[in-house]
């Protein structure tokens, strides 16, 4: 019982050190197989006139297995007349296709890919089928964690489409784009694992970046971030965007983003 108790101790501290769950962006690591997750995320962004523009994102994850997750996510918003409106939704699936696993370490690799609708106007340049575009992206991460500190990067093409029959695509701009990221996170509590159900504390700096590539307009973004994990399965995200530059027209670059998160492991057989 005393070499049952050790091994399971060190498998529970092993995978706590291999969490690298991103505010911003995804990692290449997938959810555990056979397990279903509810997300939701709350966008609190102003408008250099000063409104603030509230955007819900309501998420179903489902991690098939070990290579394949999926995700299927709604888009509500306050930016139409009359107060809140459900726009759009969107599905993403993303396919781990390398793995590389060591001790209190990991390199992953994956492939994402993200198909919009979305009903609302076309206001701004950039491009986001996050909750913007009708449209759909395809990219590639890479995330590294060693011990403490996790560092993801990806590059990604985005094209937008119209709006349904209502918003047509304006023909003189861009339709298409480049976006990159770079995230770095740091468990900082607990100093040392006692138990599963300690609460995990992550702090986090992202830059997000996009490159129109009709027009070559790019904006690049900063985004610190506190990340909570409780008893390994609750997550509490709470971040900052904030435009580092931009040479193209975007509504409302700046603002909070505050996520609530929930994992029911071994959901399916």
């Amino acid at each position: 019982m005393k070499y049952i108790y050790i091994v399971s101790f060190l498998l529970i501290n092993l995978s706590a050190f291999s969490q690298e769950l991103f505010v911003f962006t995804e990692p290449a690591s997938n959810m555990p197989g056979k397990s279903l997750g509810f997300r939701d995320m709350n966008a609190f962004m102003y408008e250099k006139d000063g409104k603030l523009n509230y955007h819900n994102m309501p998420e179903l994850m489902w991690g098939i297995n070990k290579k394949w997750m999926v995700h299927v996510q709604g888009f509500i918003s306050n930016r139409q007349e009359g107060g809140f409106e459900t726009e759009g939704g969107s599905l993403y699936a993303k396919y781990r296709f390398f793995s590389e696993d060591a001790i209190q370490s990991h390199f992953r690799m994956a492939l994402y890919g993200r198909y919009s609708l979305n009903k609302a106007d076309i206001h701004q340049q950039e491009l986001e089928t996050m909750g913007h575009n009708t449209g759909y992206e395809a990219g590639f991460i890479a995330t590294k964690l060693l011990h403490k500190v996790a560092i993801s990067s990806s590059l990604s093409y985005e094209r937008a489409l119209d709006n349904g029959p209502k918003y047509k695509f304006p023909t003189t701009e861009s339709n298409s784009a480049m976006n990159y990221t770079l995230s770095v996170g740091k468990l900082m509590l607990p100093k040392t694992y006692t138990s599963f159900k300690q609460t995990n504390v992550n702090l986090m700096l992202e830059f997000l970046g996009q490159r129109l590539n009709q027009n070559k307009k790019s904006y690049l973004d900063i985004a610190p971030s506190i990340q909570f994990i409780i008893n390994s399965q609750a997550r509490i995200d709470v971040g900052y965007r904030q435009e580092i530059y931009s040479t193209m027209e975007r509504t409302a670059p700046n603002g909070m983003v505050l996520k609530f998160e929930y994992t029911f492991f071994n959901a399916f057989k």
